[in-house]
């Protein structure tokens, strides 16, 4: 696999580690298959989203001007010959929320701030083509926040982010200017039923995908 040099991961603490491992009954993900290879294109998934920032910086400040154009996904797999787009299938509604009890740890600990909740279902892109929707479009309205997030299928599923979000007051350690742009940039290759951390130095997005045909309820 080429991978592109990726930024440390510092929001990731102890604290952090903990509610994750804490957040949630969902079955550890050693036990859960991955999600199976070139599944077919009409298959509907489950996505679940929080993203949040931390309260203070964990890192030395940096160069966030030269990040704009710096990209961190990396595959494994090549350009699909009959690209396919995804399609949006519905919101789901709170009732069908996975990640409601991360969250409320995540709001308790202190160190972190929620800042966005949202869940739907949708169909898979052909690999390659990072073919996603807009946050706002997937019910991820945070003030300074914009990109997309995409599913790929290709030998295997993947879940990618690319998003910019300009906070009005970033904490102090990181040495941003207020509305200073950061970026994330990630793709992970999926698991059922695995919470997935995307981590930035400014802020982070715990994901969650899950099979809409036959999806646990929440808490099982």
């Amino acid at each position: 696999m080429a991978h592109m040099k990726e930024r440390p991961r510092r929001l990731r603490t102890r604290s952090l580690a903990a509610i994750m491992l804490l957040g949630g009954t969902l079955p550890a993900a050693s036990q859960e298959p991955a999600a199976p290879p070139a599944a077919a294109s009409g298959t509907v998934y489950n996505i679940e989203l929080i993203v949040f920032r931390a309260t203070t910086a964990s890192s030395a400040a940096e160069n966030w001007s030269a990040e704009a154009g710096e990209r961190t996904i990396a595959g494994d797999e090549s350009t699909s010959d009959s690209a396919q787009v995804g399609r949006f299938v519905a919101q789901l509604p709170m009732s069908a929320w996975q990640l409601t009890e991360l969250e409320n740890r995540l709001r308790a600990d202190g160190n972190y701030v929620p800042l966005a909740h949202a869940a739907w279902s949708q169909t898979a892109s052909s690999w390659g083509t990072r073919a996603g929707f807009p946050v706002k479009r997937l019910g991820l309205n945070v003030p300074g926040l914009s990109g997309t997030v995409f599913l790929e299928r290709g030998q295997f599923l993947h879940l990618g982010l690319s998003l910019t979000y300009a906070m009005p007051s970033p904490p102090e350690g990181l040495g941003a200017a207020p509305d200073t742009p950061f970026t994330l940039n990630q793709s992970r290759r999926v698991r059922f039923y695995e919470r997935d951390y995307y981590d930035h130095p400014a802020f982070g997005v715990i994901a969650l995908v899950t099979p809409s045909q036959g999806a646990r309820p929440p808490g099982r």
